[in-house]
Order: structure tokens, then C-alpha cells, then sequence
């Protein structure tokens, strides 16, 4: 992976509306279409519809017929990793003692990104680089995450 596909890649992963989107599905399960800004009120219209079709575009989601959106093996995954990114924030209190799940996602990425090209992390303590490793091979496991062009901003 390039330089530019990791960071392409990490800026898609800490998209906020994305975030929710997974996060709330691997909470809660599959979320029928027409309920999706109910469930989701802090997220606006033109958010909920780029960050389910970049879901799906990346193959995080899917739409089941009866169900509703619900999570690829890719997103489920995805999913383990912002619970163990968020542990590790949570632990270290970053970006605060008391924050968004979102933020401290965006945080760890923040950390990471400047490491994902490289052998290791410049002083990295072990926790971050665990998730660095983790991040990396979720990448390589999910290349189209870098490479597929997205239908649209994720703001």
C-alpha cells in the first residue's frame, strides 16, 4: 500500500458519519433503510446517505432484504478495531478524559497515520503499536478500503 492509499484509507476510517454508521450497526445489528436518521439524529441526511454508500462502495455493508443495512465480515472487523482503538484511548484519556467514541477513534488514526508506511513507530508505546498492527493488516485484508474511489464526501 502507498503512502497516499494509507492515507486515503485512514481519512476514510476516521470519517465521523462512518464511524456511527458501523459502530451503531455492530451495537445494535441491522438497520432498515427508512430508520437509519432516526437512528442515527446527529447525522445529517446528506451524511447518512455518503457514509452508506461508502459503506457499501468499500464492502463494509450490505443491504438484506428484510433486514436492512447490516455489517460485512470486513465490517464487523472493522468494528473490532474501533472498539480496540477506543480502549487504548480510553485508557490513555486521549483525545480527552471525556469524549465522543468518534473522537477518540479520529485520535488514535491521527497517531497512527504517520507510522503506517513504515517498519515501526517512532517511540510508539506497545498499546499503540498493537493497534498499529492491527490497522495494517485490517488494511491488507481490505484493499479496496485505498483503492475504490468514493462516491462522495463523508463530512
Amino acid at each position: 500500500m502507498t503512502s497516499a492509499e494509507a492515507l486515503r484509507a485512514v481519512e476514510l476510517l476516521a470519517s465521523r458519519p462512518l464511524v456511527r454508521l458501523v459502530t451503531e450497526i455492530d451495537d445494535n445489528g441491522a438497520i432498515p433503510p427508512r430508520r437509519l436518521a432516526a437512528t442515527l439524529p446527529d447525522l445529517s441526511t446528506h451524511q447518512l446517505r455518503s457514509a452508506s454508500d461508502t459503506a457499501r462502495a468499500h464492502g463494509l455493508i450490505r443491504i438484506t432484504p428484510g433486514a436492512g443495512l447490516e455489517l460485512t465480515q470486513a465490517g464487523t472487523e472493522l468494528a473490532d478495531l474501533y472498539d480496540a482503538m477506543a480502549r487504548w484511548a480510553r485508557l490513555h484519556a486521549v483525545p480527552a478524559p471525556v469524549c465522543e467514541f468518534s473522537s477518540r477513534i479520529q485520535c488514535v488514526l491521527d497517531l497512527l497515520a504517520p507510522s503506517l508506511t513504515t517498519e515501526r513507530p517512532d517511540g510508539a508505546e506497545a498499546g499503540l503499536a498493537r493497534l498499529r498492527t492491527l490497522l495494517n493488516r485490517w488494511l491488507a485484508d481490505n484493499s479496496q478500503v485505498a483503492r475504490v474511489s468514493e462516491p462522495g464526501p463523508v463530512a
